[in-house]
């Protein structure tokens, strides 16, 4: 884990939305077109619903995505033409216990 990394990932009040919208993914976006691909939220939530979302360009969030997972907060997973991603809870805690005990 990177705390800087974690720090100017987290300084983007979008790239904040999208790791709350991957919390409760069942919240913000519709499961049924996952499921009838044989697929659930485990596997993560795919770019364009994301994009579709913040209005923003794909590109942008593609680049917002891919700093989030540098930084260790995402994990992405690549099914046929389609990229997903999801939180990655192991690296959140541990900048969670990070932040407790340090700062």
């Amino acid at each position: 884990m990177e705390p800087l990394l974690i720090y100017k990932a987290l300084s983007n009040e979008t790239r904040q939305q999208i790791l709350l919208w991957l919390k409760d993914p069942e919240i913000y976006f519709d499961e049924e077109p996952y499921l009838k691909q044989g697929i659930s939220f485990q596997v993560g939530v795919c770019v364009g619903e994301i994009q579709l979302k913040t209005g923003m360009a794909q590109s942008v969030i593609s680049s917002y995505l891919l700093t989030m997972k540098k930084a260790g907060l995402l994990e992405s997973e690549r099914i046929g033409k389609w990229t997903y991603y999801r939180r990655n809870e192991k690296t959140i805690k541990e900048f969670a216990d990070y932040v407790q005990t340090k700062l």
